[in-house]
């Protein structure tokens, strides 16, 4: 076994901690390889895994987080023009929380501020669907191609659609309280690192207490896909005999609620019984970039029209990513 290899399975993969927890199992009495005891041994290990990783994530990433408060983000989205700053913008997104509900509150105080509509949708856009997490639990999960390469999509959705809505001119689209909204650009007091890290272990504290309930759900979920719903169930919805699959997987995402964290069980389980790899993907980034809850919160920023635009542009990148995965998944995995 490879040095990456080893780090993927054992260190991101914890496959150690599977097999332990199986032998603990065992001698419990509790078959794993019947239905019950399979179910109980996916549950703990997935939720002890995403719960590390989880935690160490959100430490490192909020870390880098007190080094660009949203005073400083805007001033360096300032200083750029053009695609480039769609660019910029999509990357801030990738260091920001995980789910598309933390990120609405960003979006309104930079829309506010006078930054291009375009710039702003960019961020919002990739926020949820592409951050520094989801790499690397895709990595844990599909390896690390099938991760990077999901991440550059996922950017490149943002980039386009932010692009698209600048230039439709949608400004008039946002909610007149969001446009003339004074906003005073203060420059933030420098942190000594104990007060980093003290932000850090903070921000650990309560984005687990808001997510750990959804992981909770989501193991449960894939440990009944995993080990109760045959396999040539998921196949022949998911499977590559389904030509609508990554349609479907798209449109039942939508209405759900989750972030990275709750989708990658389900996402691992749908793999095992032999979902495509596209149709997975795009399921994902609906869960997190299109929940019925963050649409509910962002219509009160902007109007009907622009809502509709933006659901559109995401929903037709993400299916266009999912069949593009499912094309070539055989060199992906």
């Amino acid at each position: 076994m490879g040095i990456w290899q080893f780090f993927q399975d054992e260190i991101l993969g914890m496959k150690w901690l599977n097999e332990l927890i199986g032998t603990v199992l065992s001698m419990l009495g509790l078959d794993i390889s019947g239905r019950l005891g399979g179910s109980v041994q996916f549950f703990l290990y997935d939720v002890i895994k995403i719960t590390v990783l989880l935690c160490f994530l959100i430490f490192v990433i909020s870390y880098i987080q007190s080094y660009f408060p949203p005073e400083r983000s805007k001033k360096i989205l300032g200083r750029f023009h053009g695609i480039g700053v769609n660019i910029i913008s999509a990357l801030l997104g990738t260091v920001t929380p995980f789910c598309s509900c933390s990120s609405i509150p960003l979006f309104i105080g930079f829309t506010s501020a006078g930054l291009p509509l375009g710039v702003t949708f960019s961020f919002l856009i990739s926020s949820p669907m592409v951050d520094l997490g989801s790499l690397v639990l895709l990595m844990s999960i599909f390896g690390a191609k099938v991760a990077v390469i999901y991440v550059l999509v996922g950017l490149a959705i943002a980039v386009v659609g932010g692009t698209i809505i600048e230039k439709l001119h949608m400004e008039k689209h946002v909610e007149g309280f969001i446009l003339s909204a004074t906003s005073v650009d203060i420059e933030s007091p420098t942190l000594t690192k104990a007060e980093r890290v003290k932000y850090a272990k903070e921000q650990v504290s309560s984005t687990f207490k808001k997510v750990f309930p959804y992981i909770l759900v989501g193991v449960g979920i894939g440990a009944v896909i995993h080990n109760w719903i045959p396999a040539h169930w998921v196949e022949a919805v998911l499977g590559s005999n389904n030509p609508f699959g990554v349609i479907l997987a798209t449109l039942v995402g939508i209405p759900m609620y989750a972030d990275i964290f709750g989708t990658i069980p389900v996402a691992e389980a749908l793999l095992a019984k032999g979902a495509q790899l596209g149709t997975i993907l795009a399921f994902m980034m609906a869960v997190t970039t299109l929940s019925l809850p963050s649409m509910i919160m962002l219509r009160k920023a902007v109007k009907p029209k622009l809502l509709t635009l933006f659901i559109g542009i995401c929903t037709v990148g993400i299916i266009l990513v999912g069949y593009l995965f499912n094309i070539f998944q055989f060199a992906f995995i």
